[in-house]
């Protein structure tokens, strides 16, 4: 089989690709193929859990990596505190507890016991307090910040953890929002409300940072309104992302709490003056829905499209044999050059598995959004040359399908080839930010009438409004029950559109607004 021809798909490769419901049709259900296709994750036995598979994991593990450096570059350091917390800790800060009350998974008893041959909680086992399992860990960690600051010089105090979480979410979709979930979270102390504020806008900009320049998602950055802060914060930041389908993805927060967690565990220090007073604190975290917000922000019909710098496999080098003297030669060739990327940075799989047809495995590693694909047949020996296949191009208004392919493959010397990879690989990050920086702006409107709010949500199927607001809670859900929309984030000065900035008139009730808010339908 010749090398030009692998790139057409066989039985089994096209019904791989047919098995992705077009975005077009139903965004939902794509989402979930994406998903599928990938092997990124799949549903447990467990009502709301999720599985997730290696290739799903290896790109946590690739983000947990890139956050873990910058977090330690800040000054922070990793811990680990129980999943159990005591009941009574919540009443500790009633803002927090209310408002993780309805998500609380509680555990009552110790042990089970078989009665009338049925399993049950052991009556004799019950807790003599219930344990909630852990929706976040503020008040776990406060009684435990108690023992370790006495002092000024114990602070500032900069701690992360990795861990998972329960929230029992009612409605859940892998990634987005599940009852279990894995997180980042960090909590500080601080000796001042100075330091405590720069600390939140400090981790902020570094999950601004991560988003933008390692996942390719631009995001807006502002502050939450007082409806949506965080229970128990004085002031919450966020970072927001579009998805394809127009609705805002919260990518991540950042929370000043001031002393209201450290007023509740009895937190205090002796500052410089000898006195006592209670410490200023913040937490921050990022989550498992970062996985899908890179699915849902770059991906295609065709299944998964990664960022080079969160792909697991950079470069995948595929051997192309008809028998046995044919393998050999193009299977030691795919070694060999995979040992030259290697030895360059590139994280690379040779594919030399046998029974499956080229084209399946081209298709399966485009599912998985491998950025980069080479190909090694007999006659590109021959020929001292190498294939190499893009997952994707940038599109060009009006270019034929054709061009477009012969932009995606190319067949280049070998060693013009390796030394294109990385290169490659790089050119491509920058795309795909560029990419879904214009799809945000193709969906982002500035509004002034209701009117045209309306329209832009419903017919025209909706995406970022920039609007002016001096509405109230109440009047925020109003605006929730007509459109289905919120406010995203009140947003930084340096983050609004030139067109959007200046003084107006809010759009619901035409009370003098400074500035716009961000508005969209959300996930």
């Amino acid at each position: 089989m010749k090398a030009t021809d692998m790139n057409k798909p066989d039985n089994r490769a096209a019904a791989e690709s047919s098995a992705i419901t077009p975005r077009a049709r139903d965004y939902s259900q794509w989402y979930l193929d994406v998903i599928k296709a990938a092997g990124l994750a799949e549903h447990s036995a467990v009502r709301g859990c999720m599985v997730v598979r290696p290739h799903g994991y290896a790109i946590w593990e690739k983000m947990q990596r890139e956050l873990d450096d910058r977090f330690k570059a800040t000054g922070h350091e990793n811990a680990y505190f129980p999943l159990f917390i005591p009941l009574s800790f919540f009443s500790r800060e009633e803002k927090h507890a209310s408002g993780f009350a309805k998500e609380c998974a509680v555990v009552t008893h110790h042990r089970l016991k078989a009665i009338d041959g049925e399993i049950v909680p052991d009556p004799e086992s019950k807790l003599e307090e219930p344990l909630v399992v852990r929706p976040t860990s503020e008040m776990i960690i406060w009684s435990q910040y108690k023992n370790w600051i006495q002092s000024y010089r114990d602070l500032p105090l900069l701690i992360n953890q990795w861990a998972n979480v329960v929230r029992w979410e009612m409605r859940t979709r892998l990634f987005l929002r599940t009852a279990e979930f894995l997180w980042q979270e960090g909590h500080t102390a601080h000796a001042t409300e100075k330091e405590a504020l720069e600390e939140t806008w400090r981790m902020l900009d570094v999950y601004a940072d991560f988003a933008e320049n390692v996942m390719a998602v631009p995001v807006i950055k502002g502050r939450k309104t007082e409806g949506e802060r965080f229970a128990g914060a004085v002031e919450t930041l966020s970072i927001e992302g579009m998805m394809q389908d127009g609705k805002a993805l919260q990518m991540g927060t950042s929370h000043y709490l001031g002393q209201n967690f450290s007023k509740g565990a009895d937190v205090k220090f002796q500052n410089k003056d000898g006195e006592l007073e209670f410490v200023y604190a913040t937490s921050w975290g990022v989550s498992t829905r970062l996985v899908g917000a890179l699915i849902m922000t770059h991906s295609d019909d065709s299944g998964l499209v990664l960022p080079p710098r969160l792909a697991p496999v950079q470069t995948v080098v595929v051997p192309i044999f008809k028998n046995d003297a044919e393998r050999a030669r193009t299977v030691d060739e795919a070694r060999k050059v995979a040992a030259e990327l290697k030895a360059l940075g590139v994280a690379v799989r040779v594919d030399d598995r046998d029974g499956i047809m080229p084209g399946a495995k081209y298709y399966e590693w485009e599912g998985k959004g491998v950025p980069l694909r080479i190909e090694v047949g007999p006659k590109d020996l021959e020929k001292g040359s190498l294939c190499v296949a893009r997952r994707f191009v940038t599109e060009i208004a009006g270019e034929a399908p054709e061009a477009q392919r012969r932009r995606r493959k190319a067949f280049l010397p070998r060693a013009e080839a390796i030394a294109s990879i990385v290169p490659t690989l790089e050119a491509m990050q920058k795309e795909l930010f560029a990419r879904a920086g214009a799809a945000r702006a193709s969906r982002t409107r500035v509004l002034d009438k209701i009117e045209d709010y309306g329209k832009f949500f419903g017919e025209e199927g909706g995406g970022f409004a920039w609007v002016h607001w001096a509405g109230d809670s109440a009047q925020e859900e109003e605006m929730a029950k007509r459109f289905e929309t919120s406010i995203r984030c009140v947003p930084f000065e340096d983050q609004i559109p030139p067109e959007a900035r200046g003084e107006g008139s809010c759009i619901l009730t035409g009370k003098p607004s400074k500035q716009r808010v961000l508005m969209a339908k959300s996930y």
